[in-house]
């Protein structure tokens, strides 16, 4: 059964620092704080609906273990009766690597927590400094080492193009998050909002953000880093909300971003292979690649199927099951 989000926010409550790029509202497009009610609601939102999902109740938007505690616990209570009738298979946080400590996890164990992410974004402490994230990344490695103490599955979230980062220095907080060895990771890409720190440092000419191709391919890389250490990219690139839209000063964000990435994936696969082989332009190759992948591989508007074309070839598309999600076999 196909696994499903219950998602319920908690805009920017527990947070202790104002992040150079957080403007929850315009991520989320949410302000309310929610309640045990809301909690209800969203399940039997969910529940009303025909398709059937793994659901597990996800709390977002905040950092959950740092906010009050009875309030945290009167949420996970509210979440936890799901978990005992077996309507939900768990519950799921997100939170911040330094509000993680043995007391805290005994409370996420007894309420039925499996999953806990944590919003790395980055693991070079001057990054993490300069975009006022309070932590740093020994922080992360030790929240690491303690979720999976308590055989809670542990998420990462990192983000590319900050403030004071680089391609160089993000590939290599994925080559640590990869150390790590954690079930799930998010990829972010910074989108700069307006009323953040980062929008004043862009429009003082102090930021430049990533383009919308740079990004692509930095992705790209950082996808196909972590499928090939077996690690679940679970989301690339924010949520679509009308107040992202209307929030961002630079214009570098896709609402299929994933897809734009495999299927770059799929396109650089494509000219390693020609370049390392024997092949005649003009001629028509078939291409054979996992049915999952089909998509991936014309790309959108079917752009890589333009570009092979300007490459001088055709080609013919099989599909292939034996094949993982982005290998293509050519001839």
């Amino acid at each position: 059964m196909k696994h499903g989000n219950i998602s319920i926010f908690v805009p920017h409550n527990g947070c202790p620092h104002q992040c150079s790029f957080c403007n929850q509202r315009s991520i989320t497009g949410v302000v309310h704080q929610p309640d045990e009610e809301d909690v209800d609601k969203a399940v039997e939102q969910a529940l009303s609906s025909r398709k059937k999902y793994d659901y597990e109740i996800a709390f977002f938007g905040g950092s959950f273990t740092a906010i009050e505690r009875d309030y945290m616990i009167s949420l996970l209570q509210a979440a936890y009766k799901y978990v005992e009738n077996k309507t939900v298979r768990g519950i799921r946080i997100s939170t911040r690597p330094d509000a993680i400590d043995d007391e805290v996890m005994s409370v996420l164990k007894r309420y039925g927590v499996d999953a806990v992410e944590l919003g790395a974004q980055s693991m070079c402490d001057d990054v993490l400094l300069m975009n006022q994230r309070g932590h740093t990344a020994e922080d992360v490695r030790t929240a690491s080492s303690l979720i999976k103490k308590y055989g809670i599955s542990l998420g990462l979230q990192m983000m590319t193009g900050l403030f004071g980062s680089s391609e160089e220095k993000d590939i290599l907080t994925a080559k640590k998050i990869i150390e790590l060895k954690p079930d799930t990771v998010r990829i972010y890409p910074t989108v700069t909002l307006g009323k953040t720190m980062l929008g004043e440092l862009y429009e003082n000419g102090r930021y430049k953000p990533q383009e919308l191709s740079e990004s692509v391919n930095l992705c790209a890389l950082l996808l196909k880093m972590f499928s090939e250490n077996n690690i679940e990219v679970i989301r690339l690139g924010l949520h679509y909300s009308e107040e992202l839209e209307k929030s961002m000063l630079f214009n570098n964000y896709h609402p299929a971003f994933k897809e734009l990435c495999e299927s770059r994936i799929m396109l650089d696969e494509f000219v390693k292979i020609i370049s390392e082989g024997n092949f005649q332009k003009g001629s028509l190759l078939k291409v054979s690649v996992n049915p999952s992948s089909v998509s991936k591989f014309v790309g959108q508007k079917k752009s890589n199927i333009i570009k092979i074309k300007e490459m001088g070839f055709d080609v013919k598309i099989v599909q292939d099951r034996n094949l993982s999600a982005y290998e293509l076999s050519v001839v």
